[in-house]
């Protein structure tokens, strides 16, 4: 393992290839009494000390616990790469939030949520027949460069001391509109056009008429205007069973950027309405769900760390655990040593 021929413990990142499903936090929660418990990253000396002391608190962690935390969270629904810190490995953590990133979605015409994807609930479903693969290719230039972008209305961001979605579900008018960000769509692409070729459907649960009167008063005022009104489909349905279209988006964009935010805007700018339905950041940075350049990191697979929780193993012939060889495996190391504590 030549990575630890210079002293231990190491500083460093790694990427973690997060499943679908779980928060980012848990995750890290998780991998925390294997990454507190390894020589890797804690000073051997303090090991059974720590192992002690994290016991005595019921898990939480003794000051002289190794730092550890996570570079952009992803939603639950998303999966892909999850840059980890360990030690000094923190302090880069900022400088890949607002790194180039890329991501592939599936996009679901005919229906928006409040969530703009799959885990909420439905807001207003519309026409999807009209549009075409021409139709969407054409509305994607509008949101290519450099662009404005307005948040949620549904999102944890706070006005005046409030978060959005507090306005949104008591009803209560926004002081002012949200305010746009600046983003930037490097590239943006079609990859595949499912069409009706697939089986995803709009989510069961829906917005009541209580809750869509509550979002209307909230925007009251407001010069762009959440719509909650369903409209009706236009185009005759001989096939009431047919799937809504659905298509799957390619993009490398910039930090803060929302590829929610770009689905449900598309919706609307091809007359119809959008969510995300799978979500895939493919890279952050360097590191990446794919490597193609020298320079790209790989990511650990989350199962690794899930096997190694229920049963570590036995180490090999030089002391190491399997997962502890394959982060080492994917791990930059940072700064050299980490001193625990400091």
């Amino acid at each position: 393992m030549p990575k630890v021929a210079s002293s231990l413990p190491l500083s460093g990142l790694f990427a973690l290839a997060k499943p679908s499903g779980p928060i980012s936090m848990s995750l890290v929660n998780q991998m925390k009494p294997l990454i507190m418990n390894t020589r890797l990253f804690v000073e051997a000396s303090k090991l059974d000390n720590s192992q002690t002391q994290q016991k005595q608190k019921k898990g939480r962690f003794s000051r002289n616990a190794v730092k550890i935390g996570q570079g952009g969270t992803l939603d639950p629904l998303a999966d892909g790469v999850l840059v980890i810190g360990i030690g000094k490995g923190t302090k880069h953590l900022t400088s890949l939030l607002d790194c180039v990133k890329e991501y592939r979605t599936t996009a679901l015409l005919g229906c928006e949520t409040d969530t703009y994807d799959s885990e909420g609930s439905q807001v207003r479903v519309a026409p999807w027949k009209h549009v075409t693969r021409e139709q969407v290719e054409n509305a994607l230039e509008q949101f290519r460069g450099e662009i404005k972008q307005a948040p949620p209305i549904f999102s944890a961001l706070k006005m005046d001391g409030k978060h959005l979605y507090d306005y949104a579900r008591q009803g209560i008018p926004l002081p002012r509109p949200i305010e746009k960000r600046p983003v930037t769509v490097h590239s943006l692409e079609i990859i595949e056009w499912k069409g009706s070729d697939h089986d995803f459907r709009f989510p069961e649960k829906k917005f009541t008429e209580e809750q869509k009167q509550a979002v209307a008063r909230a925007m009251n005022g407001i010069k762009d205007q959440v719509r909650v009104d369903d409209e009706p489909e236009t185009e005759v349905d001989n096939a009431p069973n047919v799937a809504p279209t659905a298509f799957v988006l390619k993009m490398k964009v910039s930090g803060g950027t929302y590829v929610r935010s770009i689905v449900h805007d598309l919706g609307h700018a091809v007359g119809s309405a959008a969510h995300v339905v799978t979500l895939t950041r493919s890279r952050q940075g360097r590191f990446a769900l794919e490597p193609t350049g020298k320079d790209d990191i790989g990511c650990v697979a989350w199962e690794v760390f899930a096997k190694a929780a229920e049963n570590p193993g036995e180490p090999d012939a030089d002391g190491w655990l399997e997962w502890e060889r394959k982060v080492l495996d994917k791990l930059e190391i940072v700064e050299g040593k980490e001193q625990s504590g400091k």
